[in-house]
């Protein structure tokens, strides 16, 4: 139980969303939003995910914000470096342009196009042989949970990718929790049931490097004003991966508000 040592981490994962001016619009109305009542860095961290397209600009516009508010990619090659493949990204191309942060091993990711653990590794290793932060991406299917797997599902996806990151690069690493199930859903896990695998991954986490006792564990699946504040009160979850919520920036910033007050 370490929770209340860590500062929470709240990214908005835009995905395939939104049109260009409806993400000027977005992002100036959380920059109002922070103007009017900041969320210091300390309290929690606050990034979003743009598509790729945006991810300069994104930033650029969030350079003069009153809280920082960090850039995430939403994924990147399994290709290193540069050359002909056409339609990548890759880890360094993101670290030279100025992109700290990426999601990697999101569930879209692997059950729509079929990203393996074998190429969600290589994304890993690629990123933090780049110098980039991850916030790795695990979760089970409804069918997974209702056949008593989740736990196993879970663990084994940490350990996909335990070969690949070195002792020293797991203070790199957030981990982000996201029940499949629970996705676009409208659904979410119970602040229970949600506690009990944050708890069960920092206990794997832990057997598997020091620094499970203090890396970030974040909640993703239909996290929602309504919800943050007991999903916040867990001791385990260190911040949430929000989706739909965060293209609206007065439910995102209430999120963000309901983890920097609780934690």
């Amino acid at each position: 139980m370490s929770g209340l040592t860590i500062t929470p981490w709240v990214v908005g994962n835009w995905k395939m969303n939104p049109m260009q001016a409806n993400a000027q619009q977005l992002i100036q109305d959380l920059k109002q939003q922070l103007k009017q009542n900041n969320i210091p860095a300390e309290a929690c961290r606050i990034g979003v995910a743009p598509t790729t397209l945006a991810l300069l600009s994104t930033q650029a516009q969030f350079s003069d914000a009153a809280s920082e508010v960090f850039t995430v990619a939403q994924d990147l090659s399994r290709i290193a470096g540069t050359g002909a493949y056409t339609g990548e990204v890759s880890a360094e191309l993101l670290k030279d342009s100025g992109i700290e942060y990426v999601l990697i091993g999101h569930s879209e990711r692997r059950e729509i196009f079929g990203d393996s653990a074998k190429v969600v590794a290589d994304k890993v290793k690629n990123a933090l042989a780049a110098g980039l932060h991850i916030i790795y991406c695990v979760g089970e299917s409804l069918a997974q949970r209702e056949s008593g797997q989740a736990e196993q599902v879970v663990l084994e996806q940490i350990c996909d990718i335990s070969t690949v990151v070195n002792a020293d690069q797991w203070t790199h690493i957030t981990i982000a929790y996201e029940p499949i199930w629970a996705i676009g859903t409208g659904k979410t896990a119970s602040p229970e049931d949600a506690q009990n695998m944050h708890a069960k991954i920092r206990e794997g986490l832990s057997q598997i490097t020091p620094a499970g006792s203090t890396m970030a564990i974040l909640y993703g699946g239909s996290v929602k004003p309504e919800n943050a504040v007991e999903l916040a009160a867990c001791p385990d979850i260190n911040g949430a991966l929000v989706g739909g919520a965060s293209l609206n920036a007065e439910s995102f910033y209430q999120i963000a508000r309901a983890f920097a007050q609780t934690k």
